[in-house]
């Protein structure tokens, strides 16, 4: 997903030196490990670059890179917390650390070049803005094994890797076409690429499932981590009469809000039930784990090979946690009804019939959106009100 921030570890000027400093910032490893996954989506083996044999006595030394800050919730503490899953697993075999705050651009591309330079053997890059970066690092060091989350372009020694967060955005919005009294929903949004449409379009489906009344604002707030600003979205939306939101943004800021004004709102990326109680209706949270420990113990067993992945509800890679202990006996139960039909492949959050917001329709009754045909979406779906960015 595209972040951006300066590192709370990193000088201002991210100079070379400050970037080797910064890589002391190891944290210690949580206490369990998620339990490995199942294979990958889609594996390239024909032209797969096969990763070198970890060295005897050597600990794999395996980097990180994050938009926005660790903190305690959100999209780069998502990431950490499946790093520390990965470095307790593996123990001594591998070395984990990881750098935060760093802006896409070339701040990206000298943070990468600094940890292949440093003996760094499988580095992962969490934010969509940071791959032409990570492309160009790439090619210089066709011995070290890049991954890159939510782009599309890869290497023989790159790979890129997704959650289906669409697949949580349906799912808080069955939620909250059941709970809204209004009938208005509101999202705070981020960069308008087709991942933050199609989450918003997901969300409105899911609602209007389950409830034909339902409309979708979104406020864009042009950033992925900036509290000021999603706090200030979340509040224009909640002055338009939206007493349901959910954010494509990393801070707490947006459920903080809605806890402030007696209104409901999901977190988004982590489990963020701590930061608004009586607002929180759920978490759409993604679980890198899985994917993390897949590849590293691929690295392990000299067997990596260029990917392209998009795990979901299925590989457990997103769901929605902690639901609100408040929610009705009835909403609880068609939350599990469908995330089961999604997990089972019986449920596709874009599938017809679907129109756009001008009533075109765009999905046809009995047919689905391919994956190629959601990760090119540039349209809202009828409900959403409002225009997309240019």
């Amino acid at each position: 997903m595209l972040k951006s921030l300066m590192s709370s570890c990193l000088l201002p000027a991210l100079t070379l030196a400050a970037t080797f400093a910064l890589l002391g910032c190891e944290q210690k490893p949580s206490a369990s490990a998620s339990a490995s996954a199942a294979a990958s989506n889609t594996a390239s083996a024909s032209n797969a670059a096969k990763a070198p044999d970890a060295k005897a006595g050597e600990a794999l030394k395996v980097a990180f890179v994050y938009i926005g800050p660790v903190g305690n919730a959100g999209w780069s503490y998502a990431h950490d917390s499946a790093r520390k899953e990965v470095q307790a697993k593996y123990g001594d075999k591998v070395k984990t650390s990881f750098v935060e705050s760093v802006p896409d651009g070339a701040d990206a591309e000298r943070v990468f070049r600094d940890l292949a330079a440093q003996g760094n053997k499988l580095i992962f890059g969490t934010t969509f803005g940071y791959m032409e970066a990570m492309q160009k690092v790439a090619k210089a060091y066709p011995d070290v094994r890049f991954e890159h989350a939510t782009g599309y372009k890869t290497l023989d020694n790159m790979s890129y890797y997704d959650s289906r967060t669409y697949e949580g955005a349906y799912l808080a919005g069955v939620i909250a076409g059941k709970m809204t009294k209004s009938n208005k929903l509101g999202v705070v949004a981020s960069i308008p690429i087709p991942e933050v449409i199609r989450n918003i379009n997901a969300f409105t489906l899911g609602a209007q499932s389950v409830n034909p009344k339902i409309t979708t604002s979104a406020v864009w707030v042009n950033k992925w981590f900036d509290p000021g600003k999603e706090r200030e979205a979340a509040m224009a939306l909640i002055g338009q009469g939206v007493d349901v939101l959910i954010q494509n943004t990393d801070s707490p800021a947006t459920i903080q809000a809605a806890e402030e004004k007696g209104v409901y709102a999901f977190g988004w990326d982590s489990d963020m039930s701590q930061t608004g109680p009586k607002a929180h209706l759920g978490s759409a949270a993604i679980n890198w784990t899985p994917y993390y420990s897949k590849v590293v113990g691929d690295m392990l067993e000299g067997k990596w090979q260029k990917q392209e992945t998009w795990w979901g509800v299925k590989e457990g890679a997103i769901a929605i946690v902690s639901p609100s202990p408040n929610l009705p006996a009835e909403v609880k139960t068609l939350l599990e009804n469908r995330t089961s039909a999604i997990k089972d492949g019986k449920l596709h959050p874009f599938q017809g019939p679907i129109s756009d917001q001008a009533g075109k329709e765009v999905v046809a009754a009995g047919k689905s959106l391919s994956d190629q045909e959601l990760k090119a979406m540039t349209y809202y779906v009828k409900g959403v009100e409002g225009a997309i960015p240019k």
